[in-house]
C-alpha cells in the first residue's frame, strides 16, 4: 500500500501532464522550459551575452576579500558543480540516448542553454535576498558559516511576508530530498559498484566513505569550498581525458557521431527502448527530461551554494553559476554522449546474463503492424521455441528492449526451448528442467552502457575510470547537498538545527549504503519534484528584480573597480 502511494504521488509530480500522442509531456517539464524561455527572452539572451565575463568573474580576478560570504566565487561554482555533476552525467545521457536515439543529445544542448538563463536568475536572487549575519565573537563555529541563502529566503523577503509557508515548505521538502536522493542513494550507488568490482562489503564502504563525508561537512561551508575546489576539477578532468582518448581512438567516427546526432534531433529513428515508434516527440522529451534534471536549472538547490559566494553584486554571481548548465551539460554530458555514439555501443545488443526473476526485466506488447508499448504487465506464460520468442503479443525485455533469442549457456551455443513462467520467475525447458537464469544478447542502458563504451576501447582501464568516477561523483554530491540542507535547516530551526542535521545527514549516508533504496529514491525525487513548482513561480514573480540589477550591474562596471581592489591585496600579500 506504501509504494502504490508512492508511485501515485511520483505520477503526478513527474508524470502527470498533456497528452501528445503515446507520449505525455509532464506539467514539470513544460513549466521548467517554459520559464527558461521566458527568462531567455526577457534578459536578452544572457546567457550568450556576459558567458565570457561568467568565466573572467569566476578566475578570482575580480574577488574582494573585503566582501561579505565565506567562499569565493570559484569555490561556490566547484560547490554547486560537485552536487550537480553527478552520477546523472554518466548513467543519465546514456539513459535518453537508450531511450530517444542519438538526437536526444541534441535536446540535452537546447535545454541547458534555457537552463544557462534560469540558474542566472535563480543565483542572483539568493545573493540579493541573503541572510548575513556575524556570529558573536567567541562563540563562531565552524559549520555555522556567516551567510544563508536560497529560495527559500527570495520567497520570503522577495515575494512578502504571506508566502513565508511557501518557504518553509520549501525548506523542508528540501532537506528530505538532501538525506535520501542526495546522500543515502549517492552512498548505495557507491557501495553496490565497490561490492559488485571488489566484493568489498556494502557497510564497510558506507563506513568509509560516511566517515569521509563526515570530516569535511563537520568543517562548514569553508571547508567544503576547499575540498570541492580541488575534487570537481579532479574528477572532471579524468572523466573528460577518458572520454576524450576514447574519441581520439575513434576520431573518424566523432564528425558522423554529430551528424547522427542533428540528423536524429529532427527526425528519429527512436533509441534501442524506442524502437518502432520513431517519434519526433519521444525523442526530443528524453533530451528535455535528462537535460533539466542533469544540471538541476530551476529547482532550488545550487542557489543556495552561490549565496555564500564573497561579494557584494548578486549579478557577479549570477554570471558565474550560468557557467553551471554549460559544463555540466554541453561538456561533460558531451563526452559521454559521444564516446557511446562514437563507439557504436548505443544501439548493440551484448551477452547478457537474463535473471527471469529481477534484475533489468521489463515486459513489451509487439502489435502485428511492429508497434510497440512499454510497461506491459508481466504474463502467466511465454512460449518459446528454438530460443525465439512470439513475434506479437507480450514479451521478454530487458531494459525494455525485446531479446531475441534465449540460450541455456553463456557461450550462446544451446538454444532454449520451453516455457517462460516471468510471474514464478524460472523457465521450463522441453526436456523438464528449470532454469532461473537464462543468456542472450540485450540491451545496456544507464551507467553499464557508458562503461561498456570506455571498456570497448580502454580494456580494464576504461572500466576503472568509470568505477573512479562513480566514487568521486557519488561522494562529492553527498558533500554538497549536506550544505544545502543544512542551510535549509538553519533557516527553519536556526543555527541550534545546524548539527543534529549534520549528524543525522552522515547517518543517513551509511544507513542508504547498507539498504536497498528504490522506493527511497523514489521519495526524495517526489521531494524534488514538488520544490520545483514554488521555486519557478517566485523566479518568475521576481524577474524584474533580476532585470533591473542586471542592468545596473553592467552599467555601473564594479568589477573594474574590484579588479584593483584584488590586485592591491595580492600585493600586500606578497610583501608579507
Amino acid at each position: 500500500m506504501f509504494e502504490q502511494i508512492v508511485r501515485t504521488a511520483e505520477y503526478i509530480v513527474w508524470s502527470f501532464g498533456i497528452p501528445v500522442g503515446e507520449e505525455v509531456i509532464p506539467f514539470l517539464v513544460i513549466a521548467l522550459l517554459g520559464t527558461g524561455i521566458f527568462l531567455t527572452l526577457r534578459l536578452g539572451f544572457i546567457q550568450v551575452r556576459r558567458l565570457a565575463h561568467g568565466f573572467a568573474v569566476t578566475t578570482g580576478r575580480y574577488d574582494d576579500p573585503d566582501e561579505p560570504g565565506d567562499v569565493s566565487h570559484f569555490q561556490a561554482l566547484t560547490t554547486a558543480l560537485s552536487a550537480t555533476v553527478g552520477i546523472g552525467n554518466i548513467a543519465g545521457v546514456a539513459i535518453a540516448i537508450h531511450w530517444g536515439g542519438p538526437g536526444a543529445l541534441f535536446w540535452m544542448w537546447v535545454t541547458a542553454g534555457l537552463g544557462m538563463a534560469l540558474k542566472y536568475s535563480e543565483v542572483t536572487l539568493a545573493q540579493k535576498y541573503r541572510d548575513i549575519h556575524a556570529p558573536e565573537p567567541g562563540k563562531a563555529r565552524a559549520w555555522d558559516g556567516s551567510v544563508s541563502g536560497g529560495p527559500m529566503y527570495y520567497i520570503e523577503r522577495g515575494l512578502g511576508k504571506r508566502w513565508k509557508p511557501v518557504a518553509m515548505f520549501f525548506a523542508g521538502a528540501l532537506i528530505a530530498t538532501s538525506f535520501l536522493t542526495g546522500n543515502g542513494v549517492q552512498a548505495n550507488t557507491i557501495a553496490d559498484n565497490l561490492l559488485h568490482e571488489f566484493g568489498l562489503p556494502m557497510w564497510v564502504s558506507g563506513l568509509v566513505t560516511a566517515t569521509l563525508v563526515a570530516l569535511v561537512i563537520l568543517g562548514g561551508i569553508k571547508r567544503i569550498g576547499a575540498v570541492t575546489s580541488v575534487l570537481a576539477p579532479v574528477m572532471a578532468v579524468i572523466y573528460v581525458f577518458g572520454a576524450l582518448l576514447i574519441l581520439a581512438l575513434n576520431y573518424d567516427q566523432v564528425l558522423p557521431a554529430f551528424a547522427t546526432i542533428f540528423k536524429e534531433a529532427f527526425n528519429p529513428t527512436a533509441g534501442v527502448a524506442g524502437a518502432g515508434t520513431g517519434a519526433f516527440l519521444l525523442t526530443m522529451m528524453w533530451g528535455v527530461r535528462r537535460g533539466l534534471f542533469s544540471n538541476e536549472a530551476g529547482q532550488g538547490s545550487a542557489p543556495i551554494a552561490h549565496a555564500a559566494a564573497q561579494t557584494d553584486e548578486p549579478v557577479s554571481e549570477g554570471v558565474v553559476a550560468l557557467l553551471e548548465p554549460f559544463i555540466d551539460t554541453i561538456v561533460i554530458c558531451t563526452m559521454t554522449g559521444l564516446v557511446v555514439i562514437a563507439t557504436g555501443v548505443w544501439d548493440d545488443r551484448v551477452p547478457t546474463e537474463l535473471a527471469l526473476a529481477g534484475g533489468d526485466r521489463s515486459f513489451i506488447e509487439v502489435t502485428a503492424d511492429g508497434g510497440t508499448t512499454r510497461g506491459a504487465t508481466a504474463p502467466e506464460q511465454i512460449d518459446v521455441a528454438d530460443g525465439k520468442q512470439p513475434q506479437t503479443g507480450v514479451t521478454f525485455a530487458w531494459h525494455e528492449a525485446p531479446v531475441d533469442s534465449f540460450f541455456l549457456d553463456a557461450g550462446h551455443q544451446r538454444p532454449f526451448t520451453g516455457t517462460l513462467y516471468p510471474r514464478e520467475g524460472r523457465a521450463v525447458a522441453a526436456d523438464g528442467g528449470e532454469h532461473t537464469t537464462l543468456y542472450g544478447l540485450a540491451a545496456e542502458s544507464g551507467a553499464p552502457l557508458t562503461k561498456l563504451a570506455f571498456q570497448r576501447n580502454l580494456g580494464a582501464l576504461g572500466g576503472y575510470i568509470v568505477l573512479l568516477s562513480v566514487l568521486l561523483f557519488g561522494i562529492s554530491t553527498a558533500i554538497s547537498w549536506s550544505y544545502y540542507g543544512d542551510r535549509c535547516a538553519n533557516y527553519l530551526f536556526g543555527a541550534k538545527g545546524v548539527l543534529p542535521y549534520k549528524l543525522l545527514f552522515v547517518v543517513m549516508h551509511f544507513v542508504g549504503a547498507v539498504t536497498s533504496l528504490a522506493t527511497i529514491w523514489t521519495i526524495g525525487d517526489i521531494a524534488l519534484g514538488l520544490v520545483t513548482f514554488p521555486n519557478l513561480i517566485a523566479v518568475v514573480m521576481l524577474s524584474g528584480v533580476v532585470v533591473k540589477l542586471t542592468s545596473s550591474y553592467f552599467e555601473r562596471r564594479p568589477w573594474e573597480e574590484n579588479a584593483e581592489a584584488h590586485r592591491k591585496w595580492v600585493e600586500t600579500h606578497r610583501k608579507k
